[in-house]
């Protein structure tokens, strides 16, 4: 079975620095460290609203880090610009609300394809790989498809909010929603990425449906690490994703 990649969103590294304002936490810094621990790639959302990664850190992560920058943005055109400006490895396209908490849901790409198209032509010609966080939906997954996305990242919000309220039937229900979406994209030709709320406790079921490439996990692991350190919360992760692999492959 492949090796899943795990990519570490520093996002909320960032939203503790501007809590108080100044420059530590350092976003780069806790990049650099969840690259020591075994992450794969570095996540950071760019919003309009700049309320945690600024644009200074985009470039010093452009510039800084070794790992390929997953940079998450609305497709708005002040996006697209920064988005061609720095060309980094991923461009992850999602939905936004300058009144929301955290990202609520996936982008309705089918109802949104004519503004949509665009952004993945421009990208994709920048040499950039196109993702859509997209619901784990038949629908969505064809769209993306034909708007020519290399990659589909699965929104696990609904699932991972189903482990933490213990509500067996609802976590099966959207498992299965997961793990048939995976294999319909799988069969499109598209690369399958999955995050939202994924923990230590709701990681293993995900991590092994055998058609997800990448898990993007960020605020959990910020959020461990005021207790255990980045290091050992994003090893600790590297771990649980890597038994799921192995148990799902024996």
């Amino acid at each position: 079975m492949t090796r899943l990649r795990l990519g570490v969103n520093i996002d909320h590294v960032a939203t503790i620095r501007n809590a108080r304002g100044g420059a530590h936490p350092d976003p780069v810094r806790a990049a650099q460290a969840a690259a020591e621990a075994g992450a794969d790639g570095i996540t950071a959302h760019l919003r309009e609203d700049r309320r945690h990664i600024s644009d200074g850190d985009i470039d010093r992560l452009a510039a800084e880090i070794s790992l390929p920058l997953n940079l998450e943005m609305a497709a708005t055109d002040e996006m697209l610009a920064i988005a061609l400006r720095h060309r980094p490895h991923a461009v992850c396209i999602v939905p936004e609300k300058r009144e929301e908490r955290t990202t609520e849901g996936g982008l309705d790409v089918a109802a949104q394809h004519r503004h949509i198209a665009p952004f993945v032509e421009q990208l994709s010609a920048a040499g950039c790989r196109v993702s859509l966080f997209i619901e784990p939906d038949p629908v969505q997954i064809a769209v993306a498809e034909a708007l020519g996305a290399a990659v589909v990242e699965l929104h696990t919000g609904a699932y991972a909010e189903a482990c933490v309220t213990g509500d067996e039937n609802a976590v099966e229900h959207h498992l299965r929603r997961l793990r048939d979406s995976a294999a319909e994209g799988a069969r499109r030709g598209l690369e399958i990425h999955a995050g939202h709320g994924l923990s230590y406790d709701s990681v293993k079921p995900v991590a092994a449906i055998a058609e997800i490439i990448e898990l993007n996990i960020g605020h959990f692991l910020v959020g461990e690490a005021i207790f255990s350190g980045l290091h050992a919360a994003v090893t600790r992760m590297r771990a649980l994703m890597d038994e799921a692999r192995s148990e799902a492959a024996a």
